[in-house]
């Protein structure tokens, strides 16, 4: 099981890019917008850096939904490999079956 403060901490991440993410969006657009003045385009640049870091998308981090873990993570199916093999080998992942030949 991963660190209770590091899920949250996620977690705390993931909602701070869904209350930033349109504005981000609109920032973004508008400093790719080559034919604006280039004062205007520097402005949404400096209120982009003035927006929190963590309300970037790019900073969520990918967990299991099971146990947290960071690493080796399935997105299809929001798990990693070790929560995939013990839940499937109990016949809770629908369509996984354990091998044999």
């Amino acid at each position: 099981m991963a660190k209770t403060s590091a899920v949250e901490k996620n977690k705390r991440r993931r909602k701070l890019v869904a209350n930033h993410s349109a504005k981000r969006a609109a920032l973004k657009a508008t400093i790719m917008n080559q034919s604006l003045p280039i004062e205007e385009r520097f402005k949404a640049t400096l209120k982009l850096a003035e927006l929190p870091r963590d309300g970037s998308k790019t900073r969520i981090r990918n967990r299991c939904e099971v146990t947290g873990r960071p690493r080796a993570y399935y997105r299809k199916l929001r798990m990693s490999r070790i929560a995939l093999r013990e839940l499937g080998n109990l016949g809770k992942v629908p369509g996984v079956v354990k091998s044999s030949w």
